[in-house]
């Protein structure tokens, strides 16, 4: 055996493993699955939560009377455990028939049925009957906001949702109220979600493993457009989703399907297929010369510039910051989201183009996070109440419309996006994975601050999933140091160092979900395995790769668009339609 290790056997097997290894960390080391409804556990990242509020996971353990959480219990030296000794498997049987006492058997209409961890784990356990039915049960209202619909009444008390709101995001908007059968996981107060500090990032969706938290669902409204002969459908597709949706169809983790995907699009009807991709080259342009003029006031001497500036990609990061840092609401870049700024060019430039009226225009997004649905309802991104993006859809909520039109995935033809707002460079590509958009800010603002070619583009320093990043890029003689977070949690910990004036960052990137938009609170459930973050990102990267324009201002669209339209970056035209405010939200 290896020194410094901790020797054991699990169910007769020798294990060896690192100190401070749990029970089910070691027996998943050995292929031995201990079932669990509370733990999480995203490798290489902060995500990491053993609450043992489930029990589900109880073990027998040589010498101890009770029987253990295996999510919770070290590994001691000479260790004998039984995972399913027949003491074990009545308690889990047990412990599950108690829970499903409480819950509501309404697994048809459920959207989470298929795919929900109790009921694969009540088939796995063999529960046909539930005997400790018949008494009381929790009765809550059901709180349905733009992005999230809550329905405690499902809710088993796991503590994933509240583990990852408060201890990795720090968000704080839910956490346990009440006891008894009043118990539930939700806002101070009994206030409802769009009255708390939600920040809609969806994480919290992602961990549920029943339906207690669930997105809202857009794809009714969509088809009733879609079958309107009176409106004009067009949709964009996030980067992210098109090496995420594969896996909904048996892909394997970070298979592109970006034509399938256009193909699978036109075949539901959308009368014009595009790509948000588009309008990410039209965000670095003006978020990138927005960096340059402040850094420009910076290295003349003005003390009043706000350094480092902040990117704005991610509306739950803007609606982080909003809530929890309003006193720092003049840092951030005033560039709008690329789903918005695509929703303000085609409902303006391409309708005027296209001799449609604004009206009869419905702008649906296909994006991988929830954030999103409650972006498109931002009252300063509307005209007169008419938004500029009308909806979007989640990457699971779009892949389950499409089994329901029984299109086979597999056999679909690859196609283009439609010109001229489904053009775009390689640069636009990465912004779904972290560090993307700082390195595709970087390879404009570079070229723009010095005015000499680029020839190596990828600023692999800024890219990785640790949680934190920096680097110090030349910039001809100039060290820009840039930063880079996701999690709001990592993101907080940036904030409160420029709050605290500690930070020497220049710009700073920040996602709010883990790995950025891959691992988007709408995206496919990775189910904590951190190689389908893995696979997502590096796809990314080969898109970005194998593209013939990897810099977004060498996109001849983009040109164009500033030159019939826009006039100049940061113009008064552009400033009106691209960029926007932040407000104070603060409780």
């Amino acid at each position: 055996m290896e020194q410094n290790k901790i020797n054991l056997t699990i169910d007769g097997r020798q294990v060896s493993v690192n100190p401070g290894t749990t029970i089910l960390e070691a027996a998943k080391s050995c292929g031995i699955d201990i079932p669990t409804l509370c733990h999480i556990h995203l490798e290489g990242t902060c995500v990491n939560s053993h609450p043992a509020s489930c029990r589900m996971c109880v073990v027998e353990v040589a010498g101890r009377r009770n029987l253990a959480p295996a999510c919770a219990t070290a590994c001691m030296e000479g260790m004998e455990v039984h995972t399913s000794s027949l003491r074990v498997l009545k308690a889990r049987r047990v412990i599950l028939e108690l829970i499903l006492s409480n819950h509501p058997h309404d697994c048809l209409i459920c959207p989470k049925s298929g795919n929900c961890e109790l009921q694969n784990l009540a088939r796995r356990l063999k529960i046909n009957e539930t005997p400790f039915d018949g008494g009381e049960r929790s009765c809550h209202p059901i709180d349905k906001s733009v992005s999230i619909v809550r329905d405690m009444n499902k809710c088993i008390l796991c503590r994933r949702c509240e583990t990852m709101c408060n201890d990795v995001q720090t968000v704080g908007a839910i956490g346990a109220i009440g006891r008894g059968f009043e118990t539930t996981i939700g806002p101070a107060f009994g206030l409802k979600l769009s009255e708390s500090e939600c920040t809609y990032c969806g994480q919290c969706v992602a961990v549920c493993p029943v339906g207690a938290l669930t997105e809202v669902d857009n794809t009714s409204r969509l088809i009733k457009d879609l079958a309107n002969p009176d409106k004009v459908c067009i949709v964009q597709v996030a980067p992210a989703v098109r090496v995420a949706i594969g896996e909904e169809f048996g892909y394997p983790a970070g298979t592109i399907v970006t034509g399938k995907l256009v193909t699978a699009l036109k075949k539901l009807g959308f009368d014009y297929v595009f790509d948000t991709d588009f309008a990410a080259d039209l965000t670095i342009m003006e978020e990138g010369t927005e960096l340059l003029g402040r850094l420009q006031r910076f290295l003349s001497g003005d003390k009043t510039v706000k350094l480092p500036i902040l990117t704005s990609c991610c509306p739950a990061w803007v609606n982080f910051f909003e809530h929890q840092f309003p006193d720092m609401l003049d840092i951030p870049s005033t560039a709008r989201s690329p789903q918005q700024m695509f929703g303000s060019i085609a409902k303006t430039y391409w309708a005027e183009k296209m001799g449609i009226p604004r009206e009869k225009i419905v702008v649906v997004s296909i994006m991988p996070c929830l954030a999103k649905k409650y972006e498109c309802g931002r009252d300063e991104f509307k005209v007169d109440g008419n938004p500029d993006v009308d909806y979007s859809l989640t990457t699971r909520e779009l892949a389950e419309l499409i089994k329901e039109t029984n299109t086979e995935h597999e056999v679909l033809e690859d196609s283009e996006f439609d010109a001229p707002l489904g053009e775009s460079t390689g640069a636009s590509v990465i912004f779904g994975a972290t560090g993307g958009v700082m390195e595709a800010a970087l390879r404009t603002a570079y070229e723009l601050h010095t005015g000499k070619t680029l020839d190596k583009v990828d600023f692999r320093e800024v890219r990785g999933l640790e949680g934190m990043r920096s680097a110090s890029i030349d910039m001809d003689g100039f060290e820009l140091k840039v930063g880079i977070a996701h999690g709001l949690g990592n993101a907080r910990k940036m904030l409160e160092d420029i709050r605290s004036g500690k930070s020497e960052y220049h710009a700073i990137e920040i996602m709010a979900c883990p790995g950025g938009c891959i691992g988007g609170g709408g995206q496919p459930l990775h189910h904590g395995n951190i190689e389908i973050l893995n696979a997502r990102a590096r796809a990314l990267y080969d898109a970005d790769k194998n593209k013939p324009l990897r810099k977004s201002h060498e996109n001849p669209y983009i040109k164009k668009l500033y030159e019939e339209f826009l006039g100049e970056p940061l113009s008064e035209k552009a400033h009106a339609l691209l960029h926007t405010n932040y407000f104070n939200k603060s409780k």
